[in-house]
């Protein structure tokens, strides 16, 4: 095999690039809004094809608009080595989350072009559609689609705000390609992303190797009770649905820290009815979420859950519907792709540690379908989702050497 003591990216022109996709879709606080399909995202998506064509990496698009630019293989004929991630932002997004592990594999393939390595397989760079959801949801759609969780009809049907279809969108802005979407096999898959937490930074890790994705069960819960005067209906009379959803927030959040560290719970909306300020709140619409690792603990949380609510709307007097709308399982990476980016942090004498990931990512689909594992590098005060999202050149580089080792391994160096 190669020495390859001295191989890295070119940490300056990665850097350049993140900069340069990050005018498309800029916001006054430093951020991105660049939602999936719209002309910003086409922008976005050309300049990335200009890039790759200039690499010798034609562009393939499939029925969900997922791009893949490949370098050919000495034995072209194998699977190739997939990495990628996505190049859609939230609406106050950052200029890294996603588009790191697009532009980080960009850069990888530009260093091999630049050191004239050849590798035994292909090496594909992937920009998955609709990763964040904030436009269409579910998240992860077109991923999903092509691991066989969702079919292409749904995916298609999916509506925004304004009524527009995921798949009219697709044709109006040029990116409804032809290729059948899952058709594509993959040696191996690897996805470079931010953090978006804070403990690589609070414990200063060059990077994070990831070994699991959390699972996640959301709920939708409706609290009915009785609205009625604030100043006649005496306290022990009263079926406050608020006080209802007070408890059920503590109950959320004492089966959360029951469960950390890798356990989360949160309750993201709360909206009362009528919402009026001398009215006893007769009804409440909140969601709650869980995440974990580890599914057996997901299904204790969702025990203690629907316990716990049946006994607080007893005690008051309410009565109520939960329901469980959304269940992703807990992936457990590849075992030999995470043994390959642990052995490129450790070859170029990176501080590492195991990390499992709290937000959900492309990879965990793509994990169903193909060997996977993912790297991550810290951000600054774990912020993300957020304009304020900032991670520094040096951890993007180190990073993006991390891939392009693990990448190497996989992909296999022909001398």
């Amino acid at each position: 095999m190669s020495d390859l003591s001295n191989v890295r990216i070119n940490g300056q022109r990665l850097w350049d690039a993140l900069m340069e996709m990050a005018k498309i879709g800029a916001t006054p606080k430093g951020g991105c809004k660049r939602l999936t399909l719209t002309d910003l995202d086409k922008q976005a998506r050309e300049l990335f094809a200009s890039w790759c064509e200039k690499e010798g990496c034609p562009i393939k698009v499939d029925e969900m608009g997922n791009m893949f630019a490949r370098r050919p293989g000495v034995e072209d004929s194998l699977p190739p080595v997939m990495i990628g991630s996505h190049l859609d932002t939230q609406p106050t997004g950052g200029k890294y989350d996603g588009v790191l592990g697009v532009l980080g594999a960009l850069e990888v393939v530009r260093s091999l072009n630049d050191l004239k390595i050849k590798t035994r397989h292909p090496i594909e760079i992937a920009n998955w559609t609709n990763e964040e959801g904030s436009r269409y949801a579910p998240a992860m759609i077109s991923s999903g689609v092509f691991a066989g969780v969702y079919t292409k009809e749904f995916a298609y049907a999916r509506e925004d705000a304004e009524h527009k279809k995921l798949g009219d969108e697709l044709e109006r802005i040029g990116f409804k390609g032809a290729e059948p979407v899952g058709n594509r096999k993959i040696h191996a898959f690897f996805e470079l992303h931010i953090e978006q937490g804070p403990i690589l930074e609070a414990e200063s890790y060059d990077v994070g190797v990831v070994t699991h994705g959390q699972g996640q069960r959301w709920y939708e819960i409706k609290l009915v009770g009785f609205e009625s005067h604030a100043g006649s209906t005496p306290m022990p009379r009263r079926k406050d649905a608020v006080l209802g959803a007070a408890r059920i927030v503590e109950l959320v959040n004492r089966i959360g820290l029951s469960k950390a560290p890798l356990g989360v719970s949160t309750v993201g909306m709360l909206n009362p009815y009528p919402n009026s300020r001398n009215v006893i709140p007769g009804e409440v619409f909140m969601t709650c979420e869980f995440r974990h690792p580890i599914d057996d603990t997901l299904t204790d949380m969702d025990a203690q859950l629907k316990a716990g609510v049946e006994e607080i709307c007893k005690t008051i007097g309410l009565t109520y519907d939960l329901k469980q709308v959304f269940y992703y399982a807990p992936v457990a990476f590849d075992e030999g792709c995470v043994a390959a980016v642990r052995r490129a942090a450790k070859h170029l004498g990176l501080s590492h540690r195991d990390i499992v990931s709290g937000a959900g990512h492309d990879a965990c689909y793509i994990a169903r379908v193909a060997p996977t594992s993912m790297i991550f590098t810290p951000c600054v005060d774990g912020v993300s989702h957020n304009e304020a999202e900032e991670i520094s050149q040096e951890w993007a580089t180190a990073g993006a050497n991390v891939l392009m080792h693990a990448v190497l391994e996989k992909a296999e160096i022909v001398a």
